[in-house]
């Protein structure tokens, strides 16, 4: 299995934390904002005029879907029911399908250089071993294999004795790849998947699709705080992958986007708004 320091040969890491943004250049800070802004440093990454970089976020009340949930039979109802329930919905540029975001979930975007001649599975199997080392305290029972039954599920689902806490995905640009991971910290699991399940039961309708959606059961997912059986903290799993990039490079510093990368963002955040525009219109018919 890869690790961080199987694929990238460089020692000093950037770190940003925007876990606590509420706005983002005077705008509101939601998931299409980070997804910008993943992108706009593995331009840079990928230019080598930033250093690889490990970005922290949170997004309270998002579903995040993958474009094969555009694709459902009848996405405006399911559109309308999400916003019902009180989440705010974005189309993600990278790969997957319907995930939960709320204060209870931290996101991972490692953003690596020199990409380009490692497969995307030793770019996951990395992700992998930097979670299980975060937790190598607490736990060697997380395990990367497909959880049937879990919302976006994938081979390199991270659970604990069956049920799932955490799912991977990536989005590559030129030489750099942003390896993306959602980590269940605390909160209600099961509403979440409940919620997701309920999102495919509105939005398909039991209708033929030539695409195969997940048929969530809400069991099959689980926070680590459930998992391991103690109160885990979003704070807590900052500080712990900041300690993780900290013991696989030799320099570890803290910093935000430069002049460079707030110039690609504002592109990025342009495509991401266009990306959205079919959600926008069904959000807008809803009044």
């Amino acid at each position: 299995m890869k690790t961080l320091h199987n694929i990238t040969k460089h020692a000093t890491f950037r770190y940003v934390d925007h876990t606590k943004e509420m706005t983002f250049q005077d705008r509101p800070y939601t998931a299409a904002t980070s997804f910008a802004i993943d992108d706009a440093i593995a331009t840079a990454v990928s230019q080598h005029t930033a250093p690889p970089t490990m970005r922290l976020w949170v997004h309270p009340h998002t579903v995040v879907l993958g474009i094969p949930d555009t694709r459902v039979p009848y996405l405006n109802e399911g559109i309308k029911f999400l916003n019902d329930a009180g989440y705010h919905v974005i189309v993600r540029n990278s790969g997957g399908l319907a995930v939960v975001l709320d204060e209870g979930i931290l996101n991972i975007s490692l953003i690596l250089p020199n990409m380009g001649r490692i497969s995307i599975y030793d770019s996951y199997e990395a992700m992998v071993t930097f979670v299980q080392h975060m937790l190598k305290d607490v736990t060697r029972d997380i395990e990367a294999y497909e959880i049937v039954g879990s919302y976006c599920p994938g081979d390199y689902d991270l659970s604990i004795n069956g049920r799932k806490f955490a799912g991977i995905s990536q989005r590559r640009i030129k030489d750099a790849a942003a390896i993306q991971i959602y980590l269940d910290v605390n909160g209600n699991s099961k509403r979440r998947a409940q919620l997701i399940r309920d999102f495919y039961r509105i939005a398909i309708k039991g209708k033929e699709t030539t695409f195969t959606y997940p048929h969530v059961e809400p069991n099959k997912m689980a926070s680590l705080t459930e998992l391991i059986g103690r109160r885990v903290t979003v704070d807590e799993m900052v500080l712990r992958a900041t300690s993780t990039l900290q013991d696989l490079s030799e320099e570890l510093v803290k910093g935000d986007l430069s002049a460079g990368e707030m110039e690609t963002f504002k592109y990025r955040m342009n495509m991401m708004k266009k990306r959205n525009e079919k959600i926008q219109e069904i959000l807008n018919d809803k009044v």
